[in-house]
């Protein structure tokens, strides 16, 4: 099929690197794995960072405008099969999928939709709102976490849902990675404020009473709150903390390579492809049982869950795999397991190609 593949959010050939634009990017590979031919419909960047009306208004002209740009070319050139949205919600609402869409008879799809009532108001009820028109006009959406297809039921009673298991390219991942530091804990991490900073904050706190192990952490990642996480571990001896900074997405595969054990409390996380990431190399999980964490991370297999805000849980759990080494490796073995078979690109492409199968193309 010919698909016209949108991102409000954030397009697949943003500058700035996040799991968003991965997971962008990492749905055009398996849909181009599966045989289609995918076509960036608009590099648009729909995102209300503050509910003002202002920027609303004009966010909208020019999404009229690109959508008078796409009916010239597709009344020249032919429309294509598919419209596929992927993350539209209440601060990055998809505006020109689907009057497009609906005008040239095209099916629409979305992929990770969400719907959260309590941001009904306000400027966010308007958003959510065409978000929930563009859920229930959709022949296919296409969840990837049993929360958000809660969320769209809830909202959305007669929407058309189906379930794709959240994954990466393991390509990366594919040779067998040299031995790490079993006591090196890795995590990667923006730095910024809300639930970046709460996760930061609750990883030092933990790694407090465990200052007897002989573990070092490495973290990579920058952003806007970095002074303010940097000073969360000032308390923690400074020569067992690598701070790496921002690095190329290209580098991070051998940063997990070098380590133990993955870390990351994962307050608000959507699922967090870092997790699956460091799985595809060998790391074991110690994370929150939030938000969508459980949706990667298999308890006691791959990794370990605490209750979340639990700190005294999350600091026994990293301690727990500090030093039990077989207990760790053996971990190790299915996590790595666990994505390669089961969550890569060619999974990906194969349960897409079931759901893609099932809409009727006009």
């Amino acid at each position: 099929m010919r698909i016209a593949f949108y991102a409000p959010l954030k397009s697949p050939n943003h500058p700035v690197a996040s799991g968003d634009r991965q997971m962008a990017r990492a749905l055009v590979k398996a849909l181009k794995h599966g045989g289609h031919s995918v076509e960036l419909a608009s590099e648009l960047r729909f995102y209300l960072r503050q509910p003002e009306s202002k920027s609303f208004d004009a966010l909208k002209i020019e999404a009229r405008e690109e959508a008078a740009r796409l009916t010239r070319l597709w009344d020249r050139d032919g429309k294509p099969d598919i419209w596929f949205s992927y993350h539209p919600y209440y601060k990055a609402p998809d505006l020109i999928g689907p009057d497009l869409a609906s005008a040239f008879a095209v099916p629409y799809v979305t992929a990770e939709a969400s719907y959260s009532r309590r941001r009904n108001a306000g400027l966010w009820a308007d958003t959510q709102a065409l978000v929930a028109r563009a859920v229930e006009q959709a022949a296919l959406n296409i969840c990837f976490t049993q929360r958000d297809r809660q969320g769209l039921t809830n909202a959305i009673p007669n929407a058309a849902l189906g379930m794709l298991s959240p994954f990466i390219d393991t390509s990366v991942f594919r040779e067998m990675p040299a031995r790490g530091c079993p006591t090196r804990l890795v995590t990667v991490a923006m730095m910024r404020h809300g639930d970046k900073v709460d996760s930061y904050r609750m990883l030092s706190q933990a790694l407090g009473p465990i200052g007897h192990l002989p573990w070092t952490l490495s973290v990579v990642g920058d952003g806007p709150a970095r002074e303010e996480v940097k000073a969360q571990f000032a308390g923690l001896p400074a020569d067992r903390i690598e701070w790496l900074g921002a690095i190329e997405p290209a580098a991070v595969p051998d940063v997990l390579y070098g380590g133990g054990i993955y870390v990351w409390p994962g307050f608000g996380e959507a699922y967090g492809v870092a997790y699956l990431e460091a799985q595809a190399a060998g790391l074991p999980v110690v994370a929150q049982d939030i938000a969508g964490v459980p949706e990667v991370v298999r308890n006691g297999q791959t990794g370990f869950l605490t209750p979340p805000g639990d700190v005294a849980a999350f600091a026994s759990a990293i301690e727990r795999l500090l030093a039990r080494n077989d207990e760790r490796t053996i971990m190790a073995a299915e996590a790595r397991r666990f994505i390669l078979e089961e969550r890569s690109l060619g999974a990906a492409a194969a349960r897409l190609a079931e759901l893609l199968a099932k809409i009727p193309l006009s």
